[in-house]
């Protein structure tokens, strides 16, 4: 059993640029999504200078901002103690090469996002590292997914998650088309999941019990204030928590496979309609009521 199995769906919170570079509120995100009984908490380790281009930087203001995005490098060692004492696994996405050297003595396993599944030299790094890999698969085609697995596989990937993922913030209901799950798990024979930008239970509950999601990954806030809220993508913890807890239910109420009485129908059976003459109750429980009243 792999580590992102120990619970199926395993909901993946999605902190990303959400947390002000505060170490508390950090902490905070981890303590939430505990309560609200996700399996594991995701940051993103990047560096402005090594995620766009420079043409970029020197004409965009708003890129250069996202420095303030940035998760300090110092904050792992806490984030990984506490999602130990939270009963949580820990994971972040590395948007640098040596970000994959630097996160891997604290991660569980490696998220790698879509804008980077084209990024070889990102996939072989993280492949590796012999942890499992997460990989999302927003804007790409069948194709660039079949190189992407593959190079997961030669690089020494052998615990590998397919995130079925539209990236669009927030992405339509109707253009999640969930039944590609299916087919990846049909093509790769790997474990598959949804990571949700669309905010919907409905979404979410369709692919846990319908297709059948071993991984589901939402972007979390805790107060609507952080970064990306705004974008309408993100949820917040009360909101996550009925959906985790409608997901986790969905085993209880599949039950067993066989036919069972069920204890609470138990005092109904004897009110049925009696086969010999078709009325309620049956004729052992009409004898009950005449020798002791009905009640």
């Amino acid at each position: 059993m792999t580590v992102l199995d120990s619970r199926k769906p395993c909901f993946i919170a999605e902190v990303s640029s959400n947390h002000h570079r505060d170490l508390q509120r950090c902490l905070e995100f981890i303590d939430s999504a505990a309560k609200s009984d996700c399996d594991a908490v995701k940051f993103q380790l990047f560096k402005i200078d090594e995620l766009f281009a420079p043409e970029v930087l020197a004409v965009s203001e708003s890129h250069r901002a996202r420095k303030n995005w940035e998760l300090p490098l110092e904050f792992l060692p806490a984030l990984k103690k506490r999602c130990e004492e939270r009963g949580l696994l820990f994971s972040c996405t590395p948007f640098y090469l040596k970000g994959v050297e630097e996160l891997a003595p604290y991660v569980d396993f490696f998220k790698i996002a879509s804008y980077e599944l084209l990024w070889s030299d990102l996939l072989e790094a993280c492949a590796r590292s012999g942890l499992p890999v997460v990989l999302s698969t927003g804007m790409a085609s069948l194709d660039e997914i079949d190189q992407a697995v593959a190079c997961l596989r030669r690089a020494g990937a052998v615990d590998i998650t397919l995130l079925h993922c539209v990236s669009a913030y927030p992405t339509p209901p109707h253009e999640c088309n969930l039944s590609v799950l299916e087919s990846f798990r049909d093509r790769y024979g790997v474990k598959v999941g949804w990571s949700d930008h669309s905010v919907s239970p409905a979404v979410i509950n369709r692919a846990v019990h319908r297709w059948g999601a071993s991984v589901i990954e939402f972007h979390l806030d805790l107060d609507s204030t952080g970064a990306e809220y705004a974008a309408g993508h993100c949820w917040l913890p009360e909101q996550i928590a009925s959906v985790v807890a409608s997901c986790r239910q969905g085993k209880v109420i599949d039950g067993s496979p066989e036919k069972q009485l069920a204890p609470s129908e138990e005092s109904d059976r004897d009110w049925r309609a009696d086969p010999d003459d078709g009325l309620r109750p049956l004729r052992l429980m009409r004898k009950k009521i005449l020798q002791s009243g009905l009640k």
